[in-house]
């Protein structure tokens, strides 16, 4: 989903956090994580919520369901 791979580049630089340092964060490696930026693979949906809830933000606006985080 490269609407979610933006999302998460783009709220995680708004954060000033590194991929390792998110990664860590979320208890995920730093290449499983960078898959999710690259739009390589996506994140479970119970790794949405929880991303969601670290950002304040709607798991609907990291799918891009909406544009209103």
């Amino acid at each position: 989903m490269k609407v979610l791979a933006e999302r998460l580049r783009l709220l995680r630089k708004e954060k000033k956090l590194s991929q390792e340092g998110f990664a860590k964060l979320m208890g995920l490696s730093t290449g499983g994580y960078q898959r999710y930026e690259l739009d390589e693979r996506d994140p479970t949906a119970p790794l949405i919520v929880e991303i969601a809830k670290y950002y304040n933000v709607s798991a609907d606006y990291l799918l891009g369901l909406s544009d209103t985080p």
